[in-house]
């Protein structure tokens, strides 16, 4: 996908470069929505059709992300349809939240867990990573059965893995060996 990311790089830097004027967390929020919305393949394939219009996809999508946009947001959205950049749209804001956290100090890590994290166990876990990776961290879990046990946290290209499941493979490529 590095095609897309080459796409989306300076869109993402250009919606970030407006976005410092604004307030940073709620324009996430917005691009967070219209990135889901994005990804409909329904959506998709009507923002492909040839009598869609560029406005009509924009109201389409405004309405499916349930919240009324900033105006720049709009812009920025209009601009994307207009050039053909819907299938990039998730791309864009994946970049624009990684230039959005490294202008506030804040790493995303996704954590997978093979079962429920409750608040207090985020809490302390989060502790231990910001410590562990030097930096603070926005955190987000995903719930992955097959890690058996344990968690797997990735912070930007750095992986931590404690998994049983990658216990379990080490054991086997050291008795195989």
């Amino acid at each position: 996908m590095a095609e897309l990311a080459t796409i989306a790089r300076p869109y993402a830097e250009a919606l970030f470069q407006v976005a410092k004027s604004h307030d940073l967390a709620a324009w996430g929020q917005q691009l967070d929505a219209l990135a889901q919305v994005a990804q409909d393949a329904d959506l998709r394939q009507f923002a492909d059709h040839p009598k869609a219009e560029a406005q009509q996809v924009v109201a389409v999508m405004t309405a499916a992300a349930k919240q009324a946009l900033a105006a720049g947001i709009s812009n920025f959205l209009q601009t994307v349809v207009e050039n053909g950049r819907l299938a990039a749209l998730p791309e864009i804001v994946a970049q624009y939240h990684v230039l959005a956290n490294a202008a506030s100090g804040v790493s995303d890590a996704q954590i997978y867990s093979a079962f429920e994290i409750s608040s207090e166990q985020l809490a302390d876990l989060k502790a231990t990573l910001e410590k562990r990776f030097g930096r603070k961290l926005e955190a987000h879990v995903h719930l992955e059965p097959g890690l058996i046990g344990g968690v797997r946290v990735v912070v930007g290209d750095e992986v931590l893995d404690t998994s049983v499941k990658a216990r379990l493979e080490r054991m086997k490529v050291a008795l195989t060996a």
